[in-house]
């Protein structure tokens, strides 16, 4: 006998571009934000290069209320969900001299005053990241630094032009007479824009709580949870894989929160990495390299913390951080709240302990000991900027003296999942804090793990690699703080 199904339904999609509330219907759960702009809106001039979040051809700007004021974002619309958009203010190449028609925007026009195009296939992409720029500093009064724009552009590739004119372009965009946006009245046409309704049969659901979540995975517990999409976005753009139905969590209110509870510091799990970090940063102002590392800008501003741990990849590199730190992690579902450590969470190659009903819902980062402890983050990739991990490896040491009272190491690229160092961890502690010690640990390190050879390095450097990432450890603890990493690189391949 035949039984009456409910119809799964698409959730209409409202943005404000121009000072205009657009609306689409029907628009399948994994399709693009930058397909619904170049092939449904007919908007071309937002770039598609790589597909996967590499290049930024592809960037654009969101804004979303803050108060009474916008917050900006650059991301990539390659592997943004267009869905995602919902509810936000949207920025493409095209707009922005509409805000000042007698003239180009001043990423415009610094763009074109140094000389910063050549081809011009990349410039659309380093424009907007140029116009997030522009609103998050110089309109801040904060100046644009070489270094800063370095790396808020590590994420936009040029092939032909060369990162000069473009940096020189950045840091003169002040230059030029200022263009300022309405917040008041864009945050007014934002406010008007109804949330979307919970909806068990919709394909793409965007709840704003947490009870809402928990509600709709029950419902739907074979849904894909998505957040930035930095990663499943790759699985829509390169493996053309597509989803019965979709769960975002990056709207949740209380999973963007980041606070300081006690001696922990809890972040959402849909907080951005770029917000995690920043966070991370006032208590281990140490890690700033290794956190504008972890991508480009436009991934950390659309990836999230939580998506990075729940994803499991063995070479994520937050998840080697948050091992080293202690990190716990608290699983969410109507029956309620479970909470294990980080190290324990992986059960194999991209598995974990993670129930059908459940979601990744808060990290739990200690900081009580960070005033008495040493921490080191190593990343090694082919690649300075905006490229992935063939070996990861994160040291927390205290010491009591000269004797190593505690010791805690992450490690990514060195097994099915990220892990925690326990036979070195053990080696090393209660032993003195000197050459010897260090050295015998380095060879249990190298002992500890039977990494794979890949395309982004062998087993056996990757091993020689590790060995060599404790030793600089010892000697930037003994005041050698300039170690040139690339003699180790060189040392790990003779």
């Amino acid at each position: 006998m035949l039984t009456s199904m409910p119809i799964a339904s698409s959730q209409t999609i409202q943005f404000l571009r121009r000072g205009e509330v657009v609306t689409l219907n029907n628009v399948p759960p994994t399709r693009t934000l930058l397909e619904v702009l170049r092939e449904d809106l007919g908007f071309t001039g937002t770039k598609e290069g790589c597909g996967e979040g590499d290049c930024g051809a592809c960037t654009v700007v969101l804004g979303e209320a803050d108060g009474d004021q916008l917050t900006f974002k650059a991301v990539n619309s390659c592997i943004r969900m267009a869905h995602s958009v919902h509810g936000l203010a949207l920025w493409t190449v095209e707009d922005l001299s509409a805000a000042n028609a007698a003239s180009q925007h001043p990423a415009q026009e610094a763009m074109v005053q140094c000389h910063a195009s050549q081809c011009g296939f990349c410039t659309p992409g380093f424009v907007m990241s140029l116009f997030g720029m522009y609103q998050n500093h110089v309109l801040q009064g904060r100046p644009i630094t070489r270094e800063l724009a370095q790396t808020e552009l590590s994420g936009n590739l040029c092939r032909c032009t060369g990162y000069r004119p473009i940096l020189d372009a950045a840091q003169q965009m002040a230059d030029y007479p200022s263009v300022r946006l309405d917040h008041t009245s864009i945050n007014r046409q934002l406010a008007e824009i109804q949330p979307q309704a919970p909806d068990a049969n919709s394909l793409y659901q965007l709840p704003g709580t947490l009870a809402a979540l928990l509600t709709a995975r029950a419902a739907q517990p074979k849904a894909q949870l998505v957040a930035g999409c930095t990663d499943v976005g790759l699985w829509v753009t390169k493996m053309h894989k597509q989803f019965d139905a979709v769960i975002d969590v990056s709207r949740v209110a209380e999973l963007r929160r980041i606070e300081q509870q006690g001696g922990n510091l809890v972040i959402g799990a849909a907080a951005t990495l770029h917000d995690a970090f920043t966070a991370l940063l006032k208590s281990w102002p140490e890690l700033k390299t290794f956190a504008t590392r972890f991508a480009g800008l436009p991934v950390r501003n659309s990836g999230t913390l939580g998506g990075n741990v729940a994803n499991g990849s063995p070479i994520g590199d937050s998840m080697p951080l948050l091992i080293a730190l202690k990190s716990r992690i608290v699983l969410a579902s109507l029956r309620g709240e479970r909470e294990i450590p980080l190290e324990d969470f992986y059960t194999g190659y991209r598995q974990n302990l993670l129930a059908a009903d459940e979601v990744v819902a808060f990290v739990k980062v200690p900081t009580s000991s960070v005033q008495t402890s040493l921490l080191r983050a190593y990343k090694i990739s082919k690649r300075y900027d905006d490229d992935i991990s063939a070996v990861c490896l994160v040291l927390n040491l205290t010491l009591d003296g000269d004797l190593v009272r505690d010791i805690s190491i992450g490690a990514g690229g060195v097994a099915a999942t990220p892990v925690r160092a326990r036979q070195t961890e053990a080696a090393l502690r209660g032993q003195p804090w000197s050459q010897a010690s260090v050295q015998a640990a380095m060879q249990t390190l190298r002992a500890e793990f039977e990494p794979i050879s890949d395309m982004r390095a062998s087993s056996s450097y990757r091993l020689q690699v590790l060995g060599n990432l404790l030793q600089r450890f010892w000697l930037e603890s003994q005041g050698e703080q300039h170690i040139n990493l690339e003699a180790f690189k060189l040392e790990a391949l003779s």
